[in-house]
């Protein structure tokens, strides 16, 4: 799809529905083995919070295309040491084909994106995490067959998971509930983009009610309940967020055949336990698979043929 070459992705919102759908369907064929795909290029990884999934999946979908990656530790880097994020992307637009970035604030990605010519990629803000929703995107419709009508729960913190979800499910036509406590919402700015985005046709809802989210869903997905660099906050976020344990009772009211999702990584008998992650629902391992999949559609089609 040419209308991808060349592209940032800082936001899913940045995607329009069907370049959102050509991107699955390719990731699934690459998946198969029914597409091959070659770019000689180099890929950045600026990652300024921890990371195994998203960097080793980065990192082989660059290699199966046939490309090289160059992993930029800020702490062996000059940013560790003050310089301009604008002096950065300027100096990494001239050795790099594209870079795929980790960090805390938003508006850090955008100056990147502003500076630097060559596509930028969110590989994680506080605000959103794109790549990953791609691939939960991809793991429902493998099970399922298809997004549209189906309904998926996330429980927990309205974190960046939740904000991307709320996008990708809106976008496909799927029904989203965000059930999280009063305090601990998800953006209310990307609450209304996704309730504009389904336009009255699919439901985004959020509440504080973990049991009436859950009823009859087909998809239920938690995350960590305190993110990277809130993790002080952790002891007091568990019993607040107790109610929102995915456990076998919570998941006899989903619909009989729900499966589970969870990003990872897992905080095992905290927000899921660990009966549900390895037990017969759980479909966290083809996501987590999934990831280098997408990611490989999503370099192959922002980056121009060799």
């Amino acid at each position: 799809m040419d209308s991808l070459k060349g592209r940032d992705l800082l936001s899913l919102a940045d995607l329009s529905i069907d370049e959102l759908n050509y991107l699955l369907d390719l990731a699934a064929s690459l998946k198969s083995g029914m597409v091959k795909l070659k770019r000689n290029k180099v890929l950045g990884l600026l990652f300024s919070k921890a990371s195994t999934r998203t960097r080793v999946s980065f990192t082989v979908a660059m290699y199966k295309l046939g490309g090289q990656v160059i992993d930029l530790n800020p702490n062996v880097t000059q940013v560790s040491r003050g310089e301009p994020l604008v002096d950065t992307a300027r100096v990494l637009d001239r050795y790099l084909d594209i870079l795929a970035i980790r960090t805390f604030e938003q508006k850090d990605l955008a100056t990147f994106a502003n500076y630097a010519k060559i596509p930028v990629i969110n590989a994680l803000t506080d605000d959103e995490h794109p790549c990953q929703v791609l691939a939960d995107l991809m793991t429902v419709k493998e099970c399922f067959g298809k997004l549209e009508g189906v309904t998926l729960t996330y429980l927990g913190d309205g974190n960046n998971m939740a904000n991307s979800l709320m996008l990708g499910c809106a976008m496909t036509g799927m029904n989203v509930r965000i059930a999280c406590p009063q305090d601990f919402q998800p953006n209310a700015e990307i609450v209304e983009k996704a309730k504009n985005i389904a336009n009255g046709k699919t439901e985004v809802t959020v509440t504080a009610d973990a049991e009436a989210a859950v009823k009859n869903a087909q998809v239920i997905y938690t995350d960590v309940w305190a993110s990277m660099g809130q993790e002080e906050e952790a002891k007091i976020r568990i019993p607040l967020f107790k109610p929102y344990q995915v456990n076998e009772q919570l998941l006899k009211l989903a619909d009989k055949n729900a499966i589970v999702l969870h990003c990872l990584p897992a905080h095992r008998d905290e927000e899921i336990t660990d009966d549900v992650i390895e037990g017969s629902q759980s479909r966290v391992w083809d996501q987590a698979e999934n990831r280098m999949h997408a990611q490989q559609a999503l370099l192959a089609s922002i980056l121009e043929s060799d």
